[in-house]
């Protein structure tokens, strides 16, 4: 078991000269991230953080980010992620359920109203809050809310303290808290501790490859998001370079993979779509590997082929916060048709998945969906203050419930269907609404789609909401007509219903689809129920 001061020495003796990051078009070495946090460690000491303290950072991916979070690390304290695109309302639930002492902000970037946010969060949310972190990149002048018993301290202050000798980092202890991304209840506070963030980092970059001469990776998504934090982490511990982006920028995107030979990536299906876009050349980035894409979009279902053909290699992977991102991935020499899918092969030989029929209970084999279940050392301690929900997701034997519908593989991978809460049982069957999303995407009419399911005439069915270039001339009935000559016939929508647009929210990962409020208005249509 790794701490997360004993990981940053690893990363430093595996790196050599090279830079741990390059920012803003500058090189920062291990060493001078290294010392950041040991300098903003005792900045936060002499704000009274210590072992266990909850330190909230809403902030965009940047050095101090990072430094700030190994900082965290060395005291023994709880960095607890915040998105930027959070509101008054997030934000404040965050802050006062986690209890944080200290939240980091970095007022004025992208024109985001830190301060009008602040002024509208709920003083009682933050009635434990003592010390507000100011992070800037320019002069201008910045005017937050006066709040009660907060006091405001520059980043430049806790940067210039005095570097800390005393270690506190411990591998069993609490140090980073993810937030689910739920959408009908408050989101539940996924705390890992340090080994699981720092040996799960260790592995992935043995597995991914990322240790290889040459390898420079872009860092597009957030780290305030799983998927952004378990993808630094791994690629510090790999030793070689990381080209870190504050936002994701199609056109700076595109420059940043030319000037420094970028060799791998990770972002979602949209992201990958915006890069081929932005360019007409047929081998775009000749330089590159191979990246690692998340699924989010029905209407990008072909990205990995469309990449494949312009010289890019894409990897389907699976992760959620109770496991990290990239508990699995598939090969990249994998044919398409497995590697364009999520699942994989698990990062870790300590890991282990099985999956479960969810009414039986009974443990189901090769080809049988079921629910999964994962364990392994890249796993949480706990949901912060919420052992309730850790005894119901956490098994007996250590496996986490993952929620997900999943089948098991031959070569002892999975391949991942849904979310449980997504899947419709139709004629007694489960199916995953993707096998139907596919089918009406198959119209030509149809430019993006979401099946939920509801409940029609006493029948469990599937309903489709779509988006179509031409609302005005849409046919329902031609639709189902089309479904009808593809599917069986339990899986045929009974509704195709056209929105303007869905009803989304927006994670760390991106936007997502609010699949909750599309089935409430699925069993609101006429003539259901």
């Amino acid at each position: 078991m790794t701490n997360l001061t004993e990981f940053l020495g690893i990363a430093a003796e595996r790196a050599g000269d090279r830079p741990a990051l390059i920012y803003r078009d500058e090189p920062v070495s291990h060493a001078e991230l290294a010392a950041a946090s040991r300098r903003v460690a005792r900045g936060l000491a002499n704000l009274g953080v210590g072992q266990g303290d909850r330190v909230a950072l809403w902030m965009p991916n940047a050095p101090a980010y990072l430094a700030a979070f190994f900082a965290c690390a060395r005291l023994g304290a709880i960095a607890t992620a915040v998105n930027t695109r959070y509101r008054a309302i997030e934000v404040g639930d965050i802050v006062g359920r986690s209890g944080a002492k200290v939240l980091f902000c970095w007022p004025g970037f992208k024109g985001i109203d830190f301060a009008g946010i602040l002024a509208d969060v709920d003083p009682a949310q933050l009635s434990g809050l003592q010390h507000l972190v100011i992070y800037g990149e320019d002069d201008a002048a910045v005017t937050l809310p006066d709040i009660p018993g907060v006091k405001s301290v520059a980043y430049a202050d806790l940067d210039g303290a005095a570097e800390m000798t005393e270690e506190h980092a411990d591998a069993a202890a609490g140090c980073a808290i993810f937030t689910t991304s739920g959408t009908t209840k408050a989101p539940k506070f996924v705390l890992h501790p340090q080994s699981s963030i720092a040996d799960h980092a260790l592995e992935i970059a043995d597995r991914f490859g990322w240790r290889d001469d040459g390898v420079t990776i872009l860092q597009p998504m957030p780290f305030c998001g799983v998927f952004g934090l378990t993808l630094i982490m791994g690629a510090l511990a790999s030793g070689r370079t990381s080209v870190v982006m504050p936002f994701f920028d199609t056109a700076e995107a595109v420059r940043l993979m030319h000037d420094y030979s970028v060799t791998h990536t990770a972002g979602s299906d949209d992201m990958y779509n915006m890069m081929l876009g932005a360019t007409d050349d047929p081998v775009p980035f000749p330089k590159f590997r191979y990246g690692i894409f998340g699924s989010f979009n029905a209407a990008l279902d072909d990205i990995a082929e469309r990449a494949d053909a312009r010289g890019m290699t894409l990897v389907g992977v699976y992760g959620m916060s109770e496991v990290q991102a990239l508990y699995s991935h598939w090969d990249p020499e994998a044919p398409l048709s497995q590697r364009r899918m999520g699942g994989g092969l698990l990062t870790s030989p300590a890991a282990a998945i099985r999956v479960r029929d969810p009414e039986s209970g009974k443990l189901l084999g090769v080809g049988e969906p079921g629910e999964l279940e994962a364990r392994g050392p890249s796993q949480m301690m706990e949901y912060f203050l919420n052992p309730e929900a850790t005894a119901e997701t956490i098994t007996e034997d250590g496996y986490i419930r993952t929620g997900d519908l999943a089948e098991l593989t031959p070569e002892g991978g999975f391949i991942f269907l849904s979310r449980m809460g997504d899947v419709l049982r139709l004629g007694g069957f489960l199916v995953a609404p993707a096998e139907i999303e596919a089918r009406v995407l198959d119209h030509p009419s149809v430019s993006d789609v979401q099946v939920v399911g509801a409940t029609v005439a006493g029948r469990n069915r599937a309903v489709a909401f779509v988006l179509s270039d031409d609302a005005a001339a849409f046919d329902e009935d031609a639709v189902i007509a089309f479904c009808a000559e593809g599917l069986a016939r339990y899986k045929v929508p009974a509704r195709v219903v056209v929105l303007d647009a869905f009803p989304t929210t927006q994670s760390a990962n991106g936007i997502k689809i609010q699949k909750a409020k599309l089935r409430a208005m699925a069993d609101a249509l006429d003539g259901n129920g």
